[in-house]
């Protein structure tokens, strides 16, 4: 694609007119080979894209770039951002608890642009509904993690379905001190913006919250009550505390979601779904959700748990200031916790537990039983809960069409008269079960 193309792609469907120094660099740089380091919440995503797209063939039924990422969520963010910027290419997503048939499907004809998590990818490469031998692009974001132990071998096999590739592009937040030799990378450029102006650590404070009892769960409420109204997330080590501060919050009257690995896909993207529209603007979290997840203007950080590790910190904190916003950092301590080196505190807070704003939920999430494969559009949702529920447009908030369901976020007192109406409705000529997300 031609790079005016794109950037007028990004100006008017991202509603962005200009690039960070970031995303010039990777924009302008003509190595083959690119190695990008930039903190979380930078633009990644955007700058490699950028990247990817103008190095990328006229659009034809045959693979061209292939985009790995480690988890599902980052997946299904990378995929929204370069199916809306890449113009006249065919982009597929493919993940684990994403219906197989469905993604075998858009496999034929062969897309140009595939957007994978690794263990996903195999297996389509090992049932044969996809080849990669003339693919000429290779972007591994969050390298760091999909080349590290728990994916080496399934990476080293999808690497060697690829042995014509002119161009790969590294990205992460952290650095890895030794690349494996299947990669083949030669003579990578480096563009570190680890420690320039954008890193969002010089827009976040660090605050101490030291708690009087071992256990943190009294003072986390109390720090919850005493913050101005805002979405936060609570990083814990376990699935275990997880479930534990959850219950505890919820018991409290907290609007708290909850996020971990044993939980299965369709709640975690429910979990991100309704932090994200505010109808639990609280999520409680294990590190599973430290790397990756799409959520917009995260106020606050708590750290219920120490962070076993500073890549750890790194990530857990990249999940506020994103962009050029600010955040603030919380730390609930104990007088069993080591503080580690890497951790510097810019003041001390003891929470009142009262605040003149408090974090409160006035959304409510109505969940839409068809979707994009129903040919149920965002717009027809809306069409539908202006006309035949009576909702005003400058209520409704988030709207999010999936390919067989479909959420939206409405004022929690219209919520209950919306889903009365909705029963006597039909959405596009066909009945649509309208029902109270929980």
């Amino acid at each position: 694609m031609k790079q005016s193309e794109i950037l007028n792609n990004i100006a008017g469907k991202m509603g962005i007119e200009s690039l960070n120094p970031m995303q010039k660099a990777v924009m302008d740089c003509q190595s083959k080979n690119i190695v990008l380091l930039s903190p979380t919440g930078s633009g990644k995503t955007l700058g490699f894209s950028i990247a990817m797209l103008q190095s990328l063939p006229k659009p034809s039924p045959e693979v061209k770039a292939v985009i790995i990422a480690p988890s599902r969520e980052l997946v299904t963010q990378i995929y929204r951002v370069v199916r809306d910027i890449a113009t006249g290419y065919k982009c597929v997503a493919l993940y684990g608890g994403h219906s197989v048939s469905d993604e075998k499907k858009s496999l034929g004809p062969a897309p140009d642009i595939i957007v994978a998590t690794p263990g996903r990818l195999l297996d389509h490469l090992q049932r044969k509904h996809v080849d990669l031998y003339n693919t000429k692009i290779l972007v591994l974001d969050e390298y760091d993690k999909s080349l590290e132990l728990g994916f080496h071998d399934e990476m080293k096999k999808i690497i060697r379905t690829m042995p014509n590739l002119s161009r790969i592009i590294l990205t992460s937040a952290t650095r890895l001190q030794e690349m494996p030799e299947f990669l083949k990378l030669k003579s990578p450029e480096t563009l570190d913006f680890l420690d320039n102006g954008n890193n969002p650590g010089k827009r976040m404070s660090i605050v101490e919250v030291p708690s009087p009892a071992n256990d943190k769960l009294d003072t986390l409420i109390d720090l919850l009550k005493s913050l101005q109204n805002g979405k936060v997330i609570i990083f814990v080590n376990h699935r275990e505390s997880a479930d534990r501060v959850y219950q505890g919050l919820r018991k409290a009257g907290l609007p708290a979601g909850i996020y971990h690995g044993a939980l299965d896909q369709l709640d975690r993207e429910k979990a991100v779904d309704l932090l994200n529209n505010g109808t639990t603007p609280i999520l409680v979290s294990t590190d599973l959700g430290a790397r990756g997840l799409d959520i917009d203007s995260v106020h606050s950080i708590i750290h219920y748990h120490q962070p076993l590790t500073e890549e750890t910190w790194t990530h857990r904190n990249g999940r506020t200031a994103r962009v050029d916003a600010t955040g603030t950092i919380y730390v609930i301590t104990s007088e069993n916790d080591n503080i580690p080196e890497y951790m510097e505190f810019d003041r001390s807070y003891s929470p009142s537990g009262k605040s003149d704003d408090p974090i409160r939920s006035d959304v409510a999430t109505l969940y839409f039983n068809a979707g994009k494969k129903e040919k149920i559009s965002r717009g027809d949702i809306v069409g539908f809960l202006i006309k035949q529920c009576g909702l005003q447009p400058d209520t409704i908030g988030k709207i999010i069409v999936k390919d067989h369901s479909a959420i939206a976020a409405v004022p929690l007192q219209k919520a209950k008269e919306a889903i009365a109406k909705s029963a006597q409705e039909k959405l596009k000529g066909k009945r649509v079960k309208v029902t109270l997300m929980k």
